[in-house]
């Protein structure tokens, strides 16, 4: 691998700058330890979960002694594999890497007998690892999940492709570059530590390419009403007719609104004007202390309730369609629920929830998370922030994807010493925002813990018992077949409790690709079943699977309850003053 413009005296001077570079990163890492403690610390559970899985196995020696033994004859045939391709034969190997992953796409883990065999072995041993624990017996499915888990993040971290020495396509840029790759690197890593205050913070996304308002979140607009929970934006029609019933979009406020108006090409905000819908948009607050006993009703009182009126008297139109992204779906849920006690649910003529949990009994990996001692923990830590930090959210919900989401960047920005790629859906990705203390806890403990929502009553919203299944109002529900943060079958059982008709949509991809996924450039398809009487996979069985973007289908539904074609209404003709353009105040203040 040794290059002709290896220059060693080159070499050995940005060796010593990578070295000073290093102290000074470990010293702010260790002096900002104290205060931002990593978001990804296992909890003292974990010791005592894998302590318990630990002893599971070793209870059962004769289990343990065939699966040593079957990891035996794996190394044993490796060898002979390796020195096969020693000798220059043509072999298959033992085990391929899976399809998307891109750890070892460089041609060298395959052509050189030595990093093929420790890229098989890596692979071969982490698979045994995770078989291994998957298959103890007697675990409580809590626990299992929760050591499948962290097993799962240590292998991830294992991988050679992550380390220096041990990664074919860092010693080559190293030796071409003599070295300024990790000089690079370095400097990378420090301006990561400072923006993250101590707290690593590894940039998916050149921040300098993107800023709300000039190239993301650039559908005209205007925002015709504020309080302190949100901003509501109403946007410019690019029709001369729309239809009579506005459109009101409920993002989540875990993260920033535009997400749904990213680059012209990819806005589902964009997209949905032309296609005829009055569109309004909630801009989250990003709170802060001030903020902290901010509950979960007040979001449902100053958000979808407020905006409802405020959409009546910019429009004069009391109805309205709303579309509920993850978090603001499972709010609109509940607020549904309110409004069918209340008797003012009618003027809702449909409701569409993207990738929306309201069933958590089986709420995916971000439950390893929470559970009683986890939240006291972080209930204290809110108690002196009064908020929870987005930063810290988003560390968990990039570990369920670590390979991608983590160690890829890491790779890449350190190891290598490239700029991140300018990419729009990262930059939002980074762009996190903070939690009230109130209202996190309630959802985490009513929602998440103890599965309250689902149950008839078993929440209250302003002193009215939340029944779900009393909500009748016409439902689209769009789920993604790879959701790590909301898993399409446990979106799927809330077709077993609201009335009404429903129309259940599978697209392909993620909670977020598989959302944008617009029809110019569709990277994916979809599945519809008109059949919700059965079971997940009953459903996705006799599905019918259609290419392309799920965009076009949806508005083909929603106009169903959309009323006729109407002069188009513009920010500012109505009972609501402009207060200012599009995409607002609210959504530029960072963490």
């Amino acid at each position: 691998m040794a290059q002709s413009n290896y220059d060693p005296e080159a070499f050995s001077k940005n060796l010593g700058l990578v070295l000073e570079k290093m102290q000074r990163a470990s010293a702010q890492m260790v002096s900002q330890q104290g205060e931002n403690p990593p978001a990804m610390t296992p909890q003292p559970d974990v010791a005592a979960a894998f302590f318990e899985v630990g002893a599971k196995l070793m209870s059962n020696p004769k289990a343990m002694w065939e699966a040593q033994v079957e990891l035996a004859k794996e190394y044993f045939e490796l060898w002979k594999h390796t020195m096969s391709k020693l000798a220059g034969e043509e072999t298959e190997p033992l085990i391929r890497p899976a399809d998307r992953d891109r750890r070892f796409k460089d041609a060298v883990w395959e052509e050189n007998a030595a990093f093929d065999a420790l890229k098989q072995a890596y692979l071969l041993t982490g698979e045994w690892v995770q078989k291994l624990v998957h298959n103890a017996e007697n675990i409580d499915p809590k626990t299992r999940q929760k050591v499948e888990f962290y097993t799962r993040q240590a292998v991830d971290a294992l991988s050679p492709s992550n380390f220096f020495a041990t990664n074919p396509e860092v010693l080559r840029a190293t030796l071409d570059s003599n070295g300024e790759n990790l000089v690079k690197g370095m400097d990378h890593l420090l301006s990561d530590l400072e923006r993250g205050k101590g707290m690593l913070q590894v940039s998916m996304s050149n921040p300098e390419a993107f800023e709300v308002g000039r190239n993301l979140a650039i559908t005209p607009g205007k925002v015709v009403y504020q309080n302190p929970m949100m901003q509501l934006i109403q946007y410019e029609p690019t029709t001369e007719k729309a239809h009579k019933v506005p459109l009101l979009i409920i993002p989540p406020w875990i993260n920033k609104y535009y997400i749904l108006d990213l680059k012209p090409e990819n806005s589902f905000v964009k997209w949905a004007v032309a296609q005829g819908f009055t569109v309004f948009v909630i801009s989250w607050v990003n709170p802060d202390a001030k903020l902290k006993d901010k509950n979960f009703e007040d979001y449902m009182l100053q958000g979808p309730l407020a905006a409802f009126d405020a959409i009546e008297k910019a429009t004069g139109e009391k109805d309205v369609n709303v579309i509920a992204y993850c978090l603001g779906g499972t709010l609109m849920s509940a607020t549904l629920a309110y409004m069918k006690n209340k008797k003012t649910s009618d003027r809702v003529k449909s409701v569409t929830y993207f990738t929306t949990l309201t069933d958590f009994k089986e709420a995916g990996e971000l439950g390893i998370f929470i559970d009683e001692r986890q939240l006291e923990n972080l209930e204290e830590r809110m108690k002196i922030q009064g908020y929870y930090d987005g930063r810290e959210m988003a560390a968990i919900f990039n570990s369920l994807r670590a390979n991608d989401l983590i160690w890829s960047f890491v790779i890449n920005n350190y190891l290598m010493g490239k700029d991140p790629f300018p990419f729009d859906l990262l930059f939002w990705n980074a762009d996190s925002t903070r939690m009230p203390a109130a209202m996190h806890s309630f959802y985490l403990r009513n929602m998440y813990l103890k599965n309250k929502l689902i149950k008839s009553g078993g929440i209250h919203m302003c002193g009215v018992p939340i029944d779900l299944h009393a909500v009748d109002t016409p439902t689209f529900m769009l789920s993604t077949r790879e959701d790590h943060i909301a898993p399409w079958k446990s979106t799927f059982e809330a077709t077993k409790y609201f009335k009404g008709h429903i129309h259940f949509v599978l697209a392909g991809s993620g909670h977020v690709a598989g959302v944008i996924n617009p029809p110019g450039k569709p990277k994916y398809q979809y599945w519809v079943n008109e059949n919700t009487k059965s079971t997940a996979d009953e459903w996705l069985k006799k599905a019918k699977e259609y290419p392309g973007s799920w965009w076009p289908h949806w508005a083909e539904w929603t106009k169903k309850y959309s009323g006729p074609l109407a002069p188009a209404h513009k920010p500012g003709d109505g009972k609501l003053r402009i207060l200012e353009s599009a995409p607002g105040s609210y959504v530029k203040v960072r963490s």
